[in-house]
């Protein structure tokens, strides 16, 4: 690179320097946030977790509340019921599973219902515990598009929440109720998917 190139690269990383420094100044607002992952590409679920693992890391208490999923065992349901075992130094982690499985598979409207209202009335009180950092609602825009859950008490239950408490919510089709209270909302594009050219789910990437 000769020199000029390398002179208009250091001025352009001066001045994308002084527009960071100045949004970091300005954002001076200290409270928790609600950030909806979505989309129809994979890597929602993933995303959500490496944030809690992140949350944990700082010896922070979480909460994991999965939707759908459950009928099949899970790397990270392994890892999350020996996380606290395995080091003093992490933070504390509350597992909940619906464990019916897929709704397709299921076929069966009441029995997913009662079981998605079930582990909402378990994770309820957490939405009013100072001393929980984050909460994660995986798959949770299932519960809505399929009338599990009132979107309206979950709502509720989220905006009054204490001020510092960290919410994420996963899935599909996020309603738009949901995007209009979250602070920050991540839309997930498929371009490709190996499922799609025939290539098998696989421990370890897909569970």
């Amino acid at each position: 690179m000769t020199s000029d190139k390398v002179k208009r690269h250091n001025e352009r990383m001066k001045r994308h320097k002084e527009v960071v420094d100045n949004k970091i100044e300005q954002a001076n607002i200290e409270q928790g946030i609600v950030l909806v992952i979505t989309g129809n590409g994979k890597g929602k679920t993933t995303s959500a977790l490496g944030t809690l693992l992140r949350s944990l890391g700082h010896g922070q208490t979480c909460v994991l509340a999965q939707f759908i999923k459950g009928q099949w065992e899970c790397g990270e349901t392994n890892f999350f019921a020996n996380i606290n075992k395995k080091s003093s130094q992490s933070g504390k982690l509350t597992t909940f599973t619906m464990e019916t499985g897929f709704t397709w598979n299921t076929q069966d409207f009441e029995k997913d219902k009662q079981a998605a209202e079930a582990i909402w009335k378990e994770i309820l009180s957490f939405f009013s515990d100072s001393s929980c950092h984050l909460i994660v609602l995986d798959e949770l825009t299932y519960m809505f598009k399929y009338k599990y859950l009132d979107i309206k008490e979950v709502i509720t239950a989220i905006q009054n929440r204490p001020s510092h408490q960290n919410i994420i919510i996963t899935g599909r089709g996020a309603a738009q109720e949901l995007i209009e209270i979250a602070d920050t909302v991540s839309e997930i594009k498929a371009i490709k998917h190996a499922f799609n050219q025939g290539i098998k789910a696989q421990e370890g990437i897909e569970w």
